[in-house]
């Protein structure tokens, strides 16, 4: 850490918190500047530090796992939309690393208390809640807060200049999907809170707004910062329909295109699915901006439903706990987001397990009391799975584990375990490759695809041409996104507004993309994010350099999977999306899914099996 003056960190403090939640002892690690470079930070750092401290074969749940909590080099400097940080741990709902993101207080004040990062390993012998400031960190007894849910466990701690990241019953009752809460917002997939509650910890506060963050080059970073914020602004889907309409604004593109979840993934559109979009919620429930900090996109609101102000339902929730259920209310909804909120666990899995446990039903292996259409008994449900009673307690394990025991392993919709978030690969087979080689599961944020192949139009949804290139360059770009850490989002604006792709028409950009990939990938411009992280760190690094770094992160976690068994046969998708054609698709179309992998495996450095090779390992220098 170089200070000019007291209080101010100059680019990054390289302090991490490693903390024995066993001993109740501490120690600092101070991150080299070879690792800040090929592994830029946030999710990239925190898999590197698991990577070098976990063994295979830890049990997500036991005391042998970690969970490494990273802001990025951008938080705290003011950047567009810099207001995230990011969670890396070994997951109990796939058994395989995981990361999640979150745009909640507790990074910034983590970061400006002068942590680069936090590491929770070993297991306290009862409830604890930990108290992080400049020194180091305090253990306090947390039996009065046990039971308690994520809203209340905040109110309780929270003080000026305070962060919270807490967990509600679900994380202390060890639920799969278990999440993370910190203000209003989630470290939400993978179950990372459950993994909080095997430590037994129940919330981490950090009593930030000691240091000032300064980037190392201010000069060169309030440029880039200006630049940023003026291709937001001027980026219809940033500026227009995430700041008007929320995620939500996806309802309507997804219902016109064929990909919508209906009932469990059976249909891809629904006539009552305008009744959730966007465009409804803003007139009728009269919306006001509900966002992370700092923010730029302001894509979070909240509103009046039923009397209550709450938070408007994410997109992903909207289709989930909507019409992948057959409900097509949004007050409904935005009260079972509530729930979930508080008892802290993950709407997707929860929505995705549902969905499963009502075809269950109808096929007579499993009822749980839940069917397609009918709300009754879904509030109930959430609790019951939130403190694990009675059949909540087995929805609790996610739908894999209910399909393994019940059956219905046709109709479980899920990747590696992680339930599928809202985009029907079988209308955009790019999004169905990403989903299907994910490192974390069915996950639409490795390679946002859907965006390209649906969205915009730039390729065609049902051809399997250039889609293997184009996950590739994603999932590294989103990497290196992730690791700096800004908002996916700015992808919108920082890849689409620079000059050279926003004025070549879309004609002739969406040609040169489909014939031409890796030339078309070689003339984007996306050099607002290294310059970003160099002006704060003042490391030079180029796009080149920016995107490898993407690769390396891409490389290792897939390598930190493969220790734990993960092979090709795990890079699939449900049986319904390879076999099973829908009733909104006249062709009756399915992923061809083989034909993507091979081509994918082999851009990657892996091998038939889906292994990396040595050769890829050393080029990383991760072996």
């Amino acid at each position: 850490m170089e200070e000019t003056k007291k209080d101010v960190i100059l680019g990054t403090s390289n302090r991490v918190l490693e903390v024995d939640l066993t001993s109740r002892k501490y120690s600092v690690y101070n991150v080299k500047e070879d690792e800040r470079r090929l592994y830029l930070g946030a999710k990239g750092l925190g898999l590197k530090l698991l990577f070098d401290r976990m063994q295979p074969g830890a049990d997500p749940l036991g005391s042998d796992n970690m969970l490494a909590v990273m802001p990025g080099v951008l938080l705290g400097t003011g950047g567009p939309c810099s207001g995230r940080f990011h969670a890396v741990s070994k997951s109990p709902l796939t058994g395989l690393f995981s990361s999640s993101s979150c745009g909640g207080p507790f990074g910034m004040q983590l970061k400006t208390a002068g942590w680069d990062g936090l590491i929770l390993k070993g297991k306290s012998e009862t409830p604890v809640w930990l108290e992080i400031d400049s020194d180091g960190i305090t253990f306090h007894d947390a039996s009065e807060l046990w039971g308690l849910d994520t809203e209340e466990t905040q109110k309780k701690l929270s003080a000026k200049k305070a962060g919270v990241m807490a967990i509600g019953p679900a994380g202390e009752n060890l639920v799969k999907y278990a999440n993370i809460a910190s203000g209003h917002r989630f470290l939400g997939r993978g179950g990372l809170g459950a993994v909080m509650g095997s430590k037994n910890v129940k919330a981490v506060v950090a009593n930030g707004g000691k240091f000032q963050i300064q980037p190392v080059n201010s000069k060169k970073f309030e440029k880039a910062k200006k630049r940023g914020t003026k291709y937001i602004n001027q980026n219809e889907m940033s500026s227009f329909f995430l700041r008007k309409y929320g995620t939500n604004a996806n309802v309507n593109l997804n219902n016109s295109a064929g990909i919508l979840p209906v009932n469990n993934f059976s249909n891809g559109r629904d006539d009552r699915a305008y009744k959730l979009s966007g465009e409804v919620i803003s007139e009728a429930h009269n919306t006001q901006y509900h966002t992370c900090k700092p923010c730029t996109i302001l894509c979070g609101h909240k509103g009046d439903f039923g009397g209550k102000k709450r938070a408007v339902p994410e997109f992903e929730t909207t289709a989930l706990m909507g019409s992948n259920i057959g409900i097509f209310d949004p007050e409904i909804i935005a009260e079972w987001n509530d729930i979930c909120g508080k008892m802290g666990m993950d709407t997707i899995s929860a929505g995705g397990t549902m969905a499963w446990a009502m075809e269950a039903a109808e096929k007579g292996i499993f009822d749980a009391g839940l069917r397609f259409g009918e709300k009754a008994g879904i509030a109930e449900m959430l609790h019951d799975i939130g403190y694990a009673r009675d059949k909540g307690q087995e929805l609790g394990l996610g739908s894999r584990a209910l399909s393994e025991k019940y059956g219905g392993k046709d109709f479980a919709i899920h990747v590696k375990g992680l339930e599928m978030a809202a985009y029907d690969p079988r209308g955009s087979f790019g999004q169905g490759l990403a989903y299907a080689v994910a490192n974390r599961g069915a996950c639409h944020l490795s390679a946002y695809l859907v965006a390209l192949e649906v969205f915009f139009g730039l390729l065609s949804p049902k051809s399997i041409r250039a889609k293997a290139e184009f996950v590739k360059f994603f999932e590294s770009l989103t990497n290196g996104i992730n690791s700096l850490q800004t908002c996916q989002f700015t992808m919108y604006s920082y890849t689409l507004e620079p000059p050279l792709s926003r004025f070549t028409p879309d004609t002739t950009l969406g040609i040169l993309m489909q014939n031409i990939p890796q030339l078309a990938i070689a003339l984007m411009d996306f050099s607002l994010y290294p310059q970003l992280w160099s002006s704060v760190t003042g490391i030079k690094m180029s796009s080149a350099e920016f995107l490898k770094a993407g690769d390396r992160i891409q490389v290792l976690e897939r390598y930190m999977n493969t220790r734990e068994g993960v092979t090709r046969k795990d890079d699939t998708l449900p049986p319904r999306m390879l076999k099973e054609g829908r009733p909104c698709d006249p062709d009756k179309l399915v992923v061809p899914l083989e034909k993507l992998l091979d081509r994918y495996y082999r851009l990657r450095g892996y091998d038939s099996n889906g292994i990396p090779k040595d050769e890829t390992l050393r080029n990383f220098g991760i072996i």
